[in-house]
Formats: structure tokens, C-alpha cells, sequence
């Protein structure tokens, strides 16, 4: 199917000025649990999508796979690092500085972009990792964000393994941070994070990576995200239950670990900023989280619209789905 042919899912987040609603975004999810059974479909989920960010633990799980975890003596922060779309807080910042100097390559050689520096990326733990995976497979360092790279084919493989089936040219093309960024159908990608809940239905070295992979963000979900962000707190709230990977344009994807399953969304305007109430709508649909979970994120499950001024003038909420 075309890419982006018919994409079009379900009003499920209304935006509140005041009493009223003014913005209504449309949302299509898959759900589908280890034996391969569809737990909850809305809008058009077999159309192929970037996962962009979302896809960033296979990555991580490539280069693990790989040996350039354990060739460079990367920590288990360093490893969730590697996952993150990170707020660039110092912390964030010294730790893709830890793996570069473990790699021993300087910080000029990311090419992610960033201002002051492109350490400040929200991918440059990413980025760090990729290197540090290149120059474990002597792939040249200067063209690592390229398709030919052999840094990239080995990560295009992994990804086509767990997502079963290839990605060709024409779903492949270029993320905001430069790497190269496929697209697949919320069916399958949902399909590919229960196997990463279950750590089943995989490789015996592809299993082993992603169980390293899923294990970091579950010890590290801070290094995930950062202060105050969704993923870190869904993931640090479920005590590692459940991993969670946004992505940029209304992209989330999440592991259910004690449900044996997986859910990936695609807010269909690109407005991220419907991503955490449908997901956590969703979570609740697929009896995911307790009540407990749901005061615990209730900043992200019906969260306050602003004006400039800081004033709380509407709030974001996510209708419960039928189906």
C-alpha cells in the first residue's frame, strides 16, 4: 500500500478552551498481545507510518546484538541513553560524553545537528551509540547517518527481522536527526513490541539484545526522557511494566510486559501533544493500568492547556474508546 494512502483514525482527544471544544485530534492504535490476537484496533492500521523515534530501542538492540555495548564497557544508563529522546539536562549531556570518550570519538563527529552543540540533541545518545556501534564494525564514522553505511544496513536488518517483513527504498527516507527512518503499519509495529514485552518469537541473539535493551529503560527511565516527560514517568510509574518509546508526529509505541502485549498510536495530524492522553486512554481500554497508575499520570492523562502567560485557559482530555 502507498505510504500515507487513507491514513485517518478516530476522534479521541479533544482540546478545551474553556468549556468548549476547539481542536479535535484523530488518533488510529493497534493492540495486539503475544499469540498474535488484535486486543484493540482503531482507524486505518495497516498503512505503512515512520516510527521515528519510536523505533530507537531497536537500534539500540542492533548494536548490542552487534557487541559495541560491551566492546566500549557502555553501563546500563548509557544503554537507556541510547534509546532516549532525551531533554537534554546535564546529565543527559555527560553521559553521550561518557560513551563517546569510551569509544574515543570526538563530539564533532555526531551529525545530528543541535544548538549550542549537537550534544544538546534530543537524539545524540542515539547518535553516540551509532558511532560507538560503526567503529566496532570498522564502518567509516564520517558517513554513519548514511542508507550504504554498514552501520545502518546491520540496523535496517534488525529492524526488518522484528518487524518481519523489508522496508523498500520507498519506505525508507530521512529523520529530523539524520538517520535513515522506515516505515511500517501500526500492526506490525505493534506486533514487533510484543515481542519486545515477551522477548519471544525472536532470535536467540536478537532476544538476549532486546532483554538488555528493555532491562536499561526499565532501570533507567529517567535517562529515557527526562524531568517532567511522559515516557520516563509511564515507565518509572509501572516500575518498568511498561516501556515506552515516543516519537515524533504523534508516534508512541509501548511494550506491556505484565500483559504480554503491545500498542502502538499514530496521532494522525502529527500534534504530539495528544500522544500521552490517548495513550494512557488506551492503557485503560486494554485494563493496562489500575487506578493507582491513572492518579499517578493524571498531569499526562488530562493535562492543562496554557495560555503564554502560564494561565491554565482549557485543558487536553482523550474520550474513553468503544472499541
Amino acid at each position: 500500500m502507498q505510504l500515507g494512502a487513507k491514513l485517518d483514525g478516530v476522534p479521541l482527544v479533544d482540546v478545551y478552551r474553556g468549556s468548549s471544544v476547539e481542536s479535535r485530534h484523530r488518533v488510529a492504535a493497534c493492540a495486539v498481545n503475544a499469540s498474535g490476537r488484535t486486543l484493540l484496533e482503531l482507524g486505518t492500521i495497516d498503512v505503512p507510518v515512520y516510527l521515528r523515534s519510536a523505533a530507537k530501542p531497536l537500534i539500540a538492540a542492533a548494536a548490542v546484538r552487534a557487541g559495541a555495548v560491551d566492546a566500549f564497557g557502555f553501563d546500563d544508563s548509557e544503554l537507556a541513553l541510547m534509546c532516549a529522546s532525551h531533554a537534554a539536562e546535564p546529565e543527559h549531556i555527560e553521559g553521550v560524553l561518557s560513551m563517546l570518550r569510551k569509544a574515543e570519538i570526538e563530539p564533532s563527529a555526531l551529525r545530528c545537528g543541535g544548538a549550542p552543540s549537537a550534544l544538546y540533541n534530543n537524539c545524540s545518545g542515539k547518535h553516540a551509540g551509532i558511532l560507538a556501534f560503526a567503529k566496532h564494525i570498522g564502518a567509516p564514522l564520517e558517513s554513519y547517518v548514511e542508507p550504504s553505511n554498514p552501520v545502518q544496513r546491520e540496523i535496517l536488518a534488525l529492524c526488518e527481522r522484528v518487524v518481519r517483513e523489508p522496508f523498500p527504498p520507498e519506505r525508507i527516507a530521512v529523520d529530523g536527526c539524520g538517520i535513515p527512518v522506515f516505515a511500517t503499519s501500526l500492526r506490525r509495529a505493534a506486533h514487533a513490541f510484543a515481542r519486545f514485552s515477551t522477548l519471544e518469537d525472536l532470535d536467540a541473539r536478537d532476544r538476549d539484545a532486546f532483554a538488555r535493551v528493555r532491562a536499561a529503560m526499565a532501570a533507567f527511565p529517567w535517562h529515557v526522557s527526562g524531568t517532567g516527560r511522559f515516557d520516563t514517568a509511564l515507565i518509572h510509574a509501572s516500575s518498568g511494566s511498561i516501556i515506552a518509546k515516543g516519537g515524533a508526529e504523534g508516534v508512541h509505541g509501548s511494550a506491556l510486559v505484565a500483559q504480554r502485549a503491545g500498542l502502538v498510536i499514530k496521532v494522525i495530524d502529527g500534534n504530539s501533544r495528544a500522544a500521552p492522553p490517548a495513550v494512557l486512554a488506551l492503557l485503560e481500554r486494554l485494563e493496562a493500568i489500575d487506578r493507582t497508575l491513572v492518579r499517578a499520570l493524571a498531569s499526562f492523562r488530562e493535562p492543562p492547556a496554557r495560555n503564554v502567560a502560564g494561565r491554565v485557559v482549557g485543558s487536553i482530555q482523550a474520550r474513553m474508546p468503544d472499541s
